[in-house]
């Protein structure tokens, strides 16, 4: 592996740590972006469009303007001029809804933010809010339901989009020699990201210098895109979002809600606060977008793979172009030489969709791995040994060698652990009681990406150690493996590390998001780390040092001490001999040649228990077994964590999760009463075994993210279960009681 910064060693961290700010989060001294108060504070409250599509021709505003405590209301006529960002990830400028706020008078979607009350307090600002009536000219020519545009059969509606992903062979005249062959179609419904905490924004201005505490994936990113927007350099905007109650995507980029916050404070001299509210969340901050999708198969008798058609289309919209690409991993699952893939796309009146967990592959993962499934019934072969011997040993899409790939590992111990060699493959034939029982099964995977990081450690005259790098920790516990990093690396037990996450101003960190942020950052950490060792060798080599003579390339820090043969120097005393309090590194670290060398991928397999009473019409999963490849654990209690927390989020797409409109477009289930999660109560047994087969290819660590992997690969299993219990193959998520109940 290429760095900027030393080879590799191998590193022994891998242990189970509790999360270094479980504490705070516990007694409330958890920072929020909604708990920040300052000096002179007043609230902001949007007001939403009440039509789908059209255009606002005015808005009734005076007696909102003369409620208590109201200090003015922002709108198109009186906004200010703004430019656009770039939206691009390579300039780490990005944002969710690429169309300013306020920026004509047109509607484009229910939700979409039309004026902004900032009052004295938060009640006062709502109050008024509801008191501002807008006139529209409305439009009855909306969309909002793209499986009305299905006709069934053929080709998916929709634009078909320029493809990046790989397309091998002549898929079509396989397709046509193959022996055994499938056409299918599938549906996942939109999805919510349903955070604990609502996005929040609170913006602060001091003569030109913008700072603005978001609840945000992505502090580097909203910087860059604030100073843009507004016109000025990127080091006067400081970003800071020291804690996340949870985001999944939806607060990678930020939306119209911070600019609109932004800009009302800078007209008033004063700091404004806007915390949405939970409707507000549903109407206007993205969802995983309804896809519709056809899998085409073609198979020799006995099993192998001679052609894949994998065709996607989902929603965009007309405030933001997003693309979910539903189908583009389908080249790099199975060895097969002949594969299509196409992407469409259908403009909606809805807000922008935007990335959640496992974005694209999680959706084309379902149907992919339920067609795989609907062969084997085809072939009269267990599903298990179907994908067994579709193995890909290399990457089919490009052909390169994995950088690790232990898939055949993961199928036979999760197959083990859950015991699949008793599985009847007649729909119906096992039960217990009343309850009849289904097996089912699917591949996992995600990418492995790693990018630029920069990072600065500080060894500090007390003993405690300074670790600081503008990624974040949205609950996934960066804190803690980057505690768990830097005590490795120095000796420095994990009590005296201080860490610093989530500001803008520190060296520039990934986003929290695509399962990269751990490959990315723990490599900077290191680097700074030699950064800060190679001061303190020249300290203590220097004339009447400690180490005076010593050669400083063999000096190494062990247990906080510069340690060369059998003399040592702890770096407490170094920097009180020279009357330092702080000596301190910063370097980057960022992937090399090995991409174009290697494939980089996680992989793992899930088998799922589902029951089903017909005397009740209850379908509930009794257990899930995962066995996953995600290269070392750093720490594996938050690791594990996080394919737990996948593995929930997949039930919900499998079972419960849907976005529902009525005739108007509006969606009246916004709300956490009526958006079906799952909850404790659906919570199953859940096994998860992570094997350790550390990555060296990616990074100095072996690791490879995690947060994705666990989400996907769910819902075709719990679809896959159930028709093995049932008969009955369900092919549009979620499965309702409706939809097995439907002849």
């Amino acid at each position: 592996m290429t760095t900027e910064t030393g080879k590799t060693r191998e590193y022994n961290i891998s242990a189970e740590k509790p999360r270094i700010d479980g504490t705070l989060k516990l007694t409330g001294g958890a920072d929020y972006a909604a708990d920040r108060n300052l000096p002179n504070l007043t609230y902001g409250y949007p007001v939403t469009s009440t039509i789908t599509k059209g255009r606002l021709v005015s808005l009734e505003l005076d007696e909102a303007l003369n409620m208590p405590g109201v200090l003015d209301i922002f709108h198109h006529d009186n906004f200010d001029q703004l430019s656009r960002s770039p939206n691009s990830f390579a300039e780490e400028n990005l944002t969710s809804e690429p169309r300013l706020p306020f920026e004509d008078n047109e509607i484009h979607y229910q939700g979409q933010y039309i004026a902004l009350v900032v009052a004295d307090t938060f009640n006062h600002a709502r109050a008024a809010a509801m008191k501002v009536r807008a006139n529209y000219e409305r439009s009855d020519d909306f969309l909002t339901d793209i499986k009305s545009l299905d006709r069934g059969e053929g080709d998916l509606p929709g634009e078909e989009q320029p493809n990046d992903a790989s397309s091998l062979g002549d898929a079509d005249s396989a397709l046509k020699g193959a022996a055994v062959t499938l056409d299918q179609r599938y549906t996942i419904a939109q999805e919510s990201h349903s955070v604990m905490e609502m996005h929040a924004s609170l913006a602060h201005w001091e003569n030109d210098m913008l700072t603005v505490y978001e609840s945000s994936q992505g502090v580097v990113f909203q910087r860059n895109a604030l100073a843009k927007i507004f016109g000025i350099p990127p080091e006067k905007v400081t970003v800071i979002s020291h804690f996340i109650g949870s985001g999944f995507g939806g607060k990678l980029f930020m939306w119209p809600h911070a600019i609109m916050t932004a800009v009302a404070a800078r007209r008033l001299g004063r700091p404004v606060k806007t915390v949405l509210s939970r409707q507000q969340e549903y109407l206007s901050t993205g969802y995983r977008p309804t896809s519709l999708q056809r899998v085409r198969l073609g198979a020799d008798n006995s099993g192998k793979l001679l052609s894949i058609h994998h065709d996607g289309c989902n929603e965009s919209s007309p405030a933001g172009k997003h693309d979910d690409t539903v189908s583009a991993a389908t080249p790099k699952m199975y060895d097969c030489e002949n594969v299509a893939i196409t992407n469409r796309l259908i403009t909606v009146n809805k807000c922008p969709p935007c990335p959640m967990r496992a974005p694209g592959e999680s959706s084309g993962n379902f149907a992919l791995e339920t067609a795989l499934d609907e062969l084997a019934v085809q072939l009269d072969m267990d599903p298990l040994e179907l994908r067994k011997k579709n193995f890909a040993d290399k990457d089919p899409a490009s052909g390169l060698p994995w950088s690790s790939n232990h898939l055949q590992e993961c199928w036979d111990r999760a197959a083990s652990r859950f015991g699949w060699d008793k599985r009847n493959a007649t729909p119906g034939a096992m039960k217990d009681g009343d309850e009849i029982i289904g097996y089912g099964m699917a591949t996992q995977s995600w990418e492995a990406m790693r990018q630029h990081c920069s990072a600065r450690v500080g060894f500090r005259a007390d003993g405690s150690l300074l670790v600081a790098c503008g990624t974040q920790d949205i609950g996934t516990g960066t804190y803690t493996i980057v505690a768990q990093t830097a005590s490795e690396l120095t000796g420095i037990p994990i009590e005296m590390i201080d860490v610093r996450l989530g500001d803008s101003q520190l060296p520039s960190g990934p986003l929290s998001g695509g399962s990269f942020a751990t490959a990315t950052v723990l490599p900077a950490v290191s680097a700074a780390t030699r950064e800060a060792l190679s001061q303190l060798r020249t300290l203590a080599t220097a004339e009447g040092g400690a180490l005076e003579n010593v050669d400083p390339e063999s000096i190494e820090i062990k247990d906080a001490r510069l340690v060369s043969g059998d003399r040592s120097v702890e770096i407490t005393q170094l920097l009180k001999d020279n009357q330092l309090g702080l000596i301190d590194g910063e370097a980057s670290a960022k992937p090399g040649d090995e991409q174009d060398q290697y494939s980089f991928r996680s992989f793992g397999a899930v088998f799922v228990e589902v029951r089903w009473d017909p005397g009740i019409s209850r379908l509930r999963v009794a257990r899930v077994v995962s066995t996953v490849d995600i290269g070392r654990a750093i720490n594996p209690k938050t690791a594990r964590n996080q394919v737990e927390g996948g593995i929930v989020m997949g039930l919900g797409m499998g079972l419960f999760e849907q976005a529902e409109f009525d005739r108007n477009g509006y969606p009246y289930n916004n709300n956490l009463a009526d958006y079906v999660l799952p909850v404790n109560a659906d919570t199953p047994d859940i096994d998860v075994e992570m094997l350790d087969y550390p990555d060296y290819l990616l990074n100095e660590f072996g690791a490879r993210g995690v947060g994705e992997i666990g989400v996907t690969g769910i819902a075709a299993a719990v679809s896959n279960a159930v028709y093995n219990a049932t008969g009955k193959r369900i092919r549009d998520m979620p499965i309702s009681i409706e939809r097995m109940l439907a002849p």
